[in-house]
């Protein structure tokens, strides 16, 4: 049976050699090279091709997030799980644009370290269920969002989309009635009309919208 072959990466020696004692103590791993900072990391991964990197963040030299990026370029084929004290969301988007394919805090226990370079292994991509939770709502929020822009833009008329712009570029009704040769009363209804059909509550978040949906970028 090959093993996983295995790259260290942790500028905690104690830590590396509790790490290395647990992975070796498995049928199907095997720790093949140890590294203290980014640079040697990308160096020894360069020179072992391990299966697997678990890898620090936080580590002397340009970082963990850094060496996953170069090693993610010189060898496609290595996986990086990173293994860090980071438990906020946005460490955990900074290292998947870096390219990691696993994301699992040092808190977590001993068998979910193991599940998690075994999955990464086969080409899965690992998230600690404690950092799902928040990823996957604003994975929702951006569907919804993008839904709600691409549909509810398309049901406004002509008229509405241009109130619309109007107020995201800081128009008052009176001004809008001017540039669009109507009455201000008329203006009035068109926002009443926008906020129906796109579900919205009060200018700000009309304002918002408009932004969202790029309406900024329309030339007056």
């Amino acid at each position: 049976m090959n093993k996983i072959r295995i790259l260290l990466a942790d500028d905690h020696a104690v830590l590396r050699a509790g790490l290395k004692t647990l992975l070796n103590m498995q049928p199907d791993m095997d720790v093949v090279a140890e590294a203290g900072d980014s640079e040697e990391t990308v160096l020894r991964s360069g020179e072992f091709l391990p299966d697997i990197v678990l890898m620090d963040i936080t580590m002397p030299g340009s970082g963990g997030l850094k060496a996953t990026s170069k090693i993610k370029e010189l060898n496609p084929a290595t996986k990086v799980l990173v293994l860090t004290m980071h438990e906020d969301e946005a460490y955990l988007r900074r290292a998947l644009r870096s390219g990691a394919d696993g994301y699992v805090p040092k808190k977590a226990a001993d068998t979910e370290l193991l599940a998690a370079i075994r999955a990464t292994c086969r080409g899965e991509h690992f998230i600690h269920p404690s950092m799902t939770m928040g990823l996957i709502a604003e994975l929702r929020q951006k569907k919804e969002t993008s839904l709600t822009d691409s549909k509810g833009y398309d049901r406004l008329s002509q008229r509405e989309q241009e109130v619309l712009r109007l107020l995201a570029m800081g128009h008052t009704s009176r001004e809008i009635a001017e540039k669009l040769f109507l009455s201000a009363k008329t203006v009035e209804t068109h926002k009443i009309r926008l906020k129906d059909k796109l579900g919205l509550r009060g200018r700000a978040e009309l304002v918002r919208y408009a932004i969202q949906v790029g309406l900024l970028d329309i030339k007056a």
